[in-house]
């Protein structure tokens, strides 16, 4: 087989990320990159801290321009959180018979909130004979598939918490905008009223995708969302806190079968946590038989975490059967130390 080849859809912080990590890699190229029409016609190395090197030069261009008929074996795209904006883009590549990894979170459990398009695009990619993921740190991992392999070794499960606990340090402006960074608290609770404040997206894929991995039809899911007030000023590289000021925010999400609570979510997340005394990291606690208390202190990095889920991932969904998939149906991920095309089975290279 020749070289593994990608296309990015997309050049901001994650899809640079994925094109600098898969410059380090054995046996996959990267055959072109879409961009906005700011972008295009620049080269993506404009946009990567890899060097170029004697490596030949990649032109970011148009979607339509770079992504033709079998043009690649897969589609990293990295536009939009959400099924509904990301269902175009996704299609379009589906139709040019080109597998898709998508960082939208919505994407990785759509059948959730968007049960019609999620049947849409399985049909579309069965149609084509590819398939289609979305994945990343959260939900993808951390919140999710974890939670579900930690199951693996209880023979009953009675109660389930995931909880995350993060820094918004590293994110860029957008993030700060959308966790509401630095603003009042009386700004703040009306975002949220309006829905300006978009905060974490994917508690209702997460919950769903345990529950349904364990054999628990959740039936209703409700979420909160508080500010987390700061009562000294925080600063970091992309945003400020002054004292009494919104430095992050607090979000929950609940899963219920029959009126039974059975999965909660934690996740607060704020500017400079460490400033104030708080550790960061990932929790998996189960009530059950066994008992579960599964502690990573502190977090894994979202952003490394969203790339590398989505890069590793690449090998599974060009081995996977055509149609629609999740990280509960695929093999579980593994980082790739050596040539990509080592990961690809046989069958897969003569089929796809």
């Amino acid at each position: 087989m020749k070289e593994v080849k990608v296309i990015i859809w997309g050049l901001g912080a994650m899809g640079s990320g994925m094109a600098d990590m898969l410059l380090k890699k054995k046996g996959v190229e990267i055959v072109g990159v879409a961009g906005r029409p700011g972008k295009q016609g620049k080269s993506m190395y404009e946009f990567l801290s890899t060097p170029r090197g004697d490596r030949p030069d990649v032109i970011i261009r148009s979607p339509e321009e770079v992504i033709t008929e079998k043009a690649a074996d897969v589609v990293l795209l990295c536009t939009d959180s959400f099924t509904a904006k990301a269902f175009d883009r996704i299609k379009f590549i589906l139709e040019k018979k080109i597998n898709c990894i998508t960082s939208a979170e919505e994407m990785a459990y759509p059948q959730a909130q968007e049960p019609e398009l999620a049947a849409k695009l399985d049909e579309i990619a069965k149609a084509n004979g590819v398939s289609v993921l979305g994945t990343g740190i959260n939900p993808g991992l951390i919140m999710d598939l974890l939670v579900v392999l930690m199951t693996g070794c209880c023979e009953e499960v009675e109660h389930i918490v995931s909880k995350r606990v993060n820094s918004l340090s590293p994110f860029g402006p957008a993030v700060m905008e959308e966790q509401g960074i630095g603003i009042t608290v009386e700004e703040f609770k009306k975002g949220v009223e309006t829905g300006r404040l978009s905060g974490h997206v994917g508690f209702a894929e997460s919950i769903r995708m345990i529950g349904d991995a364990i054999g628990w039809p959740i039936d209703k899911i409700t979420t909160s969302m508080e500010p987390i007030v700061t009562d000294v000023d925080r600063k970091s590289p992309y945003g400020f806190a002054k004292a009494g000021d919104v430095a992050g925010c607090s979000m929950k999400g609940f899963g219920y079968r029959d009126g039974q609570l059975l999965i909660e979510m934690l996740h607060p997340q704020q500017i400079e946590p460490e400033q104030v005394g708080v550790s960061t990291g990932d929790y998996v606690i189960i009530k059950g038989t066994p008992d579960i208390n599964m502690v990573n202190s502190p977090e894994v990095p979202g952003g490394i975490g969203t790339i590398a889920m989505c890069v590793n991932m690449i090998p599974q969904i060009i081995n996977a059967r055509p149609g629609l998939h999740t990280m509960i149906t695929l093999p579980v991920p593994r980082a790739i130390m050596d040539d990509m095309r080592n990961h690809i089975c046989e069958e897969a290279k003569i089929v796809k």
